[in-house]
């Protein structure tokens, strides 16, 4: 049985979600949207990715991105999801300040117990719903979507105003964290 979200041009322009079992708030502290924002980074780097629109919310990560030439979508994908989750495990075991901790380790633990694709632990949700960007009006409704996220949330009245988002790179022009390319 074929599935419906699917990487198949390791090439092309995707819209991807990362979500948090459970959708768990978990990134509702800076220091564990740290980790993601250096692990894009590290990615960006080292593994080919281009980055095009970002958004980190309380419980999953809305990204638009594609690889260089060489280097394949899904394995970086992969690779990130598996580092990110082993550093936020970390970080949330060493975190006395977490008053969750004990709570998000069980509920991490009993989701990786229950899906025979881990040994002990799961964080992130298997599937990302990968959806490819073959024409700019998918492209533009797509960045809308991510950048309006926070509004919709209620977080923030205007997009730019989210510090964990590529909004104000592409509304105010001002350099984000993340080195970007840019949906023209």
């Amino acid at each position: 049985m074929g599935r419906k979200y699917a990487i198949r041009d390791q090439g092309a322009l995707y819209f991807v979600i990362f979500t948090v079992v459970n959708w768990i708030d978990l990134f509702i502290r800076d220091e564990y949207k740290e980790i993601i924002i250096d692990s894009l980074r590290y990615c960006h780097k080292q593994k080919g990715l281009r980055i095009y629109a970002y958004c980190i919310l309380t419980s999953h990560i809305h990204l638009i991105l594609r690889v260089e030439e060489g280097h394949i979508l899904s394995d970086v994908i992969r690779d990130f999801k598996s580092y990110t989750s082993s550093q936020l495990k970390k970080s949330i075991k060493g975190n006395s300040y977490e008053s969750r901790r004990d709570w998000l380790i069980w509920m991490f633990e009993k989701a990786g117990k229950k899906n025979k694709r881990n040994i002990d632990f799961q964080l992130w949700q298997q599937h990302n719903h990968p959806i490819e960007l073959s024409t700019n009006e998918m492209m533009d409704q797509r960045l809308d979507y991510i950048h309006n996220n926070p509004v919709e949330a209620g977080f923030v009245d205007d997009p730019s105003a989210w510090l964990w988002s590529s909004s104000a790179s592409y509304q105010k022009g001002i350099k984000g964290r993340i080195e970007m390319s840019f949906i023209e």
